[in-house]
């Protein structure tokens, strides 16, 4: 069966677990769709899996890309789509699980406006306007024409902002309106979201940033700026658990601000991943811990028709 499994939800949610629970028991492999673990160096701010925690489950698309390098949603989808293939060819479930929702709505619908022609004339007069006024008011015309698009791209991506206002230019449509006309699914999916309640997820983000700095997190975040690897302008930096350091650095806020800066940050980006996850369709939602033996036997009944 050609069916991909999709596990999806805010942040410290429990996503890795059931993952790992479902590749066991559907012999698959997961990719992930998290849109910072496929830097390398990254590790605790990112709560990224370790060798140990895979539990022998074969894992995709962790530890990509360098640091200082840049990582679109273009080579997300061009390199989940050949996994996909390799999985299926080798007669296994491909699952892909992760809270970036731009990466996994990428995935299934494929976007039209790529076959937008680029005008080298339109994007040199946004270039000349950033050159001008500087990123915010690229970002902030943006926002004025196409909000949703504004919401899922950083300030800090010019590439990405440039490249949005020449399509609004050139076709006359906004990105997010051409996406919309894309309604024809690349794969058959099951897509498992999970939605705690408010404060059992608040607590879980508080108590995961909390073990981020028992674990060293200051001390992994000094060494990548001590060393070179990266510097606070980079795409990898503007991470939430990242670039609330630039303020601790340089002496702006102490260490009991800069923890709670990480979790409030956390809480707020959990709510806009929920926002959007409820923007798909066909969801299966997983509410509470309990509901997961269910869900469990779902999914098997949806991969192998088995009912136990």
């Amino acid at each position: 069966m050609r069916k991909i499994l999709i596990i999806t939800g805010p942040t410290a949610s429990g996503k890795t677990n059931l993952a790992l629970r479902c590749a066991k028991q559907l012999d698959g492999e997961i990719i992930s769709a998290d849109s910072m673990q496929v830097y390398r160096h990254l590790n605790i701010g990112t709560a990224k899996i370790t060798k140990l925690e895979m539990q022998g489950i074969r894992h995709h698309l962790i530890d990509v890309v360098n640091p200082d390098q840049e990582f679109s949603v273009g080579q997300f989808v061009t390199l989940a789509r050949d996994i996909i293939e390799d999985i299926f060819s080798r007669n296994k479930v491909p699952i892909i699980v992760g809270g970036t929702g731009l990466y996994i709505k990428s995935l299934i619908y494929p976007y039209t406006f790529a076959s937008t022609p680029k005008n080298n004339d339109v994007r040199q007069k946004y270039k000349d306007l950033l050159e001008k006024n500087g990123q915010d008011y690229l970002y902030n015309l943006l926002k004025q024409k196409d909000s949703i698009a504004s919401q899922k791209v950083h300030p800090n991506d010019t590439k990405r902002v440039i490249r949005a206002l020449e399509i609004i230019e050139l076709s006359g449509k906004t990105k997010s309106e051409q996406n919309l006309e894309n309604i024809t699914p690349a794969y058959d999916y099951l897509l498992v979201a999970i939605d705690l309640d408010r404060q059992v997820l608040y607590d879980r983000i508080n108590k995961r940033v909390d073990n981020m700095f028992n674990s060293g997190l200051v001390s992994e975040v000094k060494k990548l700026i001590e060393s070179k690897l990266v510097t606070f302008d980079c795409q990898s930096m503007q991470a939430i658990g990242y670039k609330e350091f630039k303020d601790y650095f340089n002496g702006t806020i102490g260490l009991s601000q800069l923890k709670d800066l990480i979790k409030r940050h956390s809480r707020n980006y959990a709510k806009r991943q929920l926002t959007f996850i409820r923007g798909f369709d066909n969801v299966l939602w997983l509410k509470n811990i309990e509901e997961i033996e269910q869900t469990l036997i779902h999914i098997k009944k949806q991969f192998k028709g088995e009912t136990k």
